[in-house]
């Protein structure tokens, strides 16, 4: 990892932090265009053909069937379900904290109110392949089971004998999901946002995915809602002399070990901290089963930085807004107040990143490069819709009406104006 000083080197860490937004290749969007446009066009036949080609799987369907559910949901282990019987409850309760309520607001012959209802069918992107990531249906299911989301299928991609991981469908069936469907990349999204012949088009598509994932969900946002366009993952620690290096640099890999382009963080107080962290890097590196994949991260993105105090850390970190944000400190809770922008805040030195990556409760999906400035983490309100409530009788309409008409006739809006007057009793329409 490249170490810096702040002090010194001010300009030059801004500069990296503040323009790490992901570029998106233009023949990279090109062929996502290509591959959505093809799926809009030919339903069924183009997932087919992309299926085969990109996950090197040739299927004859795409839904999971509830025998292959049952198998899956017996294979698996009793530690696994106790584990995940766990998160989820974690998980649901606090989500279940977010929900919002309808509310309304009447005073005489008025009322006002707001109307909340759930989205009626979602689709979530779970990631796959060669891996499970159970964590990540969790993660987009609940919330939407919570708000009350009727509808909910989940896409994630085959692996090369066209089976979707065991662990991922036994949660799945535990979360009384039955609509999946064997498909991944682009071409899931697109099915998502368009239907397929054997495919109903949902309203929303959320979760984590690949930088096809991310473009197909930003080129089909306007015909369905998406959650966010997800950059690389990122991490970044803010420590004092009291920080344990062992635990540091474990944080630190286990971010990196996510992909190439993670973007691991480290500002330190301690020049001694830093040093037993760079040693406890390489150490934890040679026995880490995923050591290529994080060894790239550490060495194309990963960066320390040598901050005077935590003041200037956390000033650092405000700037930055990094997507997971750990403050290890001998009183963390004494900073909290002070941090404005990141997507999730770890305190102390026990709270490890990978904490709420599977069973704290609070949602792993969250905003990265940077939009921790102005966005959120996954919520209940995200599977959502809010209408407003508007009543006045007439004799609160008749009360107004001049108020209204006044500010309807400055825009130059007659027909506004008119509309509210006609109600006004005994009134004529002046021109």
């Amino acid at each position: 990892m490249k170490t810096m000083n702040y002090q010194s080197d001010k300009d030059e860490i801004n500069m990296i932090l503040e323009n790490r937004n992901f570029e998106i290749d233009d023949e990279l969007q090109k062929t996502v265009k290509k591959i959505v446009d093809e799926v809009k066009e030919n339903g069924d036949k183009a997932l087919l053909e992309f299926t085969s080609r990109f996950d090197k799987v040739d299927l004859k369907e795409f839904k999971v069937k509830e025998k292959e559910l049952n198998q899956a949901y017996n294979l698996v282990e009793d530690k696994f379900f106790n584990s995940l019987n766990k998160a989820i409850k974690n998980i649901k309760s606090f989500h279940e904290k977010q929900k919002e309520e309808s509310w309304f607001d009447s005073d005489d012959g008025k009322m006002t109110g707001q109307v909340i209802n759930p989205i009626k069918r979602v689709g979530c992107y779970v990631p796959g392949g060669g891996a499970a990531y159970p964590s990540s249906a969790l993660m987009t299911v609940i919330p939407a089971k919570v708000a009350g989301v009727e509808e909910i299928v989940v896409t994630t991609p085959p692996d090369k004998s066209g089976n979707i991981n065991p662990y991922t469908l036994a949660a799945l069936k535990k979360l009384g999901i039955n609509e999946i469907y064997k498909l991944g990349g682009a071409q899931a999204i697109a099915a998502l946002a368009y239907g397929t012949e054997s495919i109903k088009r949902v309203l929303k598509i959320v979760g984590p995915g690949n930088i096809f994932v991310t473009i197909a969900k930003k080129e089909v946002y306007g015909k369905v809602d998406i959650d966010m366009l997800a950059g690389p993952s990122e991490v970044m620690i803010l420590a004092d002399e009291n920080a344990n290096s062992e635990y540091i640099a474990a944080d630190l890999l286990s971010q990196a070990e996510h992909d190439p382009r993670a973007i691991p963080v480290l500002a330190a107080t301690s020049s001694k901290l830093i040093e037993n962290v760079s040693l406890e890097l390489e150490k934890q590196l040679a026995t880490l089963n995923r050591e290529e994949i994080a060894r790239k991260s550490l060495n194309q993105n990963g960066l320390i930085i040598k901050v005077d105090d935590i003041e200037t850390g956390i000033e650092l970190v405000n700037r930055y807004a990094p997507e997971h944000f750990e403050l290890v400190t001998k009183d963390p809770l004494s900073y909290l107040g002070k941090i404005k922008n990141a997507g999730a805040i770890f305190l102390g030195e026990n709270s490890a990143e990978a904490l709420g990556d599977y069973f704290a409760g609070p949602n792993h999906v969250l905003p990265t490069g940077g939009t921790a400035h102005y966005a959120s983490p996954l919520t209940t309100a995200d599977f959502t819709k809010k209408s407003s409530i508007i009543y006045y009788n007439k004799k609160e309409i008749e009360k107004n009406a001049d108020y209204i008409a006044k500010l309807a006739r400055v825009e130059g809006l007659q027909g506004h104006a008119r509309s509210i007057e006609l109600r006004k009793r005994g009134d004529k329409d002046d021109g």
